[in-house]
């Protein structure tokens, strides 16, 4: 009876261990792939110089996973689906380069936490989420942004999008492949509305 019991305690121990033998399962990994904007050379009359601070963004969104809504009050986790980097770099790379393209500026660069430039650029990533409410499934994407005068500290500028793109492909590559390109809509949205030149700001 003894040598029942002690099999038995050994069996019990033994089995989360022969369960974890079975064939492990790795996240899959993805990331945002937005077309780089063309580069030209700064514009002779260009005279201001602008640094972008990385997005902000809620933190639910900084945790890796890649999200989705099953309603407006819910937020879910793809368990192994995950962001191979914060999307938030991606999304700031992504200003810097358009904001080069513009030709409006005569220096656009990372902020560095120096004021030696004229403007400083501050966005937010607010939503990057798949939608499964209303019927069929979609991608949201939302952004602000806020352009401000260092040597005054006004805002001169400020914007708020919000794109939505409809997946026709139901996996989540195809969820991934229709962020891209309703992150490259709202970006050009968002920013189709800085003036040239920037107003100074003054008081």
């Amino acid at each position: 009876m003894k040598k029942l019991a002690t099999a038995l305690a050994l069996t019990l121990v033994l089995l989360p261990v022969l369960a974890g033998c079975g064939r492990a399962r790795f996240p899959a990994h993805y990331t945002l792939s937005l077309p780089p904007a063309p580069d030209p050379p700064a514009k002779e009359s260009a005279r201001t110089s602008i640094a972008v601070r990385e997005f902000q963004s809620p933190g639910y969104l900084r945790q890796g996973p890649i999200v989705y809504r099953p309603s407006p009050e819910e937020i879910g986790f793809y368990e192994y689906h995950r962001w191979a980097e914060d999307p938030r770099a991606l999304v700031t790379s992504a200003v810097v380069d358009h904001l080069r393209a513009s030709g409006h500026f005569s220096m656009v660069s990372m902020y560095s936490g120096r004021p030696d430039f004229d403007y400083i650029f501050s966005g937010k990533l607010k939503k990057l989420e798949e939608v499964d409410y209303e019927g069929g499934v979609k991608v949201e994407v939302a952004m602000s942004a806020q352009i401000t005068s260092v040597a005054t500290g006004a805002t001169v500028w400020s914007n708020a999008v919000s794109e939505v793109g409809t997946v026709s492909r139901r996996t989540v590559p195809g969820v991934v492949s229709q962020m891209n390109q309703t992150m490259e809509l709202a970006i050009n949205k968002l920013l189709s509305t800085v003036p040239s030149p920037l107003p100074s700001g003054k008081r």
